[in-house]
């Protein structure tokens, strides 16, 4: 009988220790990385194509999203 009620405590104590480590935060999958943040985009002043601002070409009359649109704006 005292076999028994020992075997019953081990069990129930290994059952919370299991519970508890399952819930540990530290254990559960890593969140993946943040997205990066969204680029400003602006408005090619002859076709209305949108690109990045840091991949914009600025011309005197706005800006442009290739060198060709650039020259064929600005004679």
């Amino acid at each position: 009988m005292k076999f028994l009620l020992v075997l019953l405590v081990v069990l129930v104590g290994a059952w919370l220790w299991r519970s508890n480590r399952q819930s540990d935060p530290k254990l559960k999958q890593q969140t993946p990385k943040a997205a990066p943040k969204p680029l400003d985009m602006v408005r090619c002043a002859l076709c209305s194509v949108h690109v990045p601002s840091v991949e914009a070409i600025q011309g005197k009359k706005g800006v442009y999203c290739c060198a060709d649109h650039r020259q064929r704006a600005e004679p």
